[in-house]
């Protein structure tokens, strides 16, 4: 490796505004994220799929295989 053209790696920490904290390495010391995998919807299971004005019944009805 080159010296002098890599930037510094050292120890860095994470905070989630759920309050998690993360330990990890990284370039930067500290940082500060809005959403992490321990309060996201989608990793909690507590993700929803709405289903706005009828499209997935309107979408199946109209492709639906017409029986003979």
């Amino acid at each position: 490796m080159k010296e002098k053209i890599h930037p510094n790696y050292a120890d860095a920490v994470i905070h989630c505004a759920c309050g998690t904290i993360i330990n990890t390495r990284s370039t930067h010391k500290d940082m500060r994220i809005g959403i992490c995998s321990k309060c996201h919807p989608f990793f909690t299971g507590t993700a929803k799929y709405v289903d706005t004005a009828g499209r997935v019944e309107r979408f199946q009805k109209r492709y639906a295989k017409k029986a003979k």
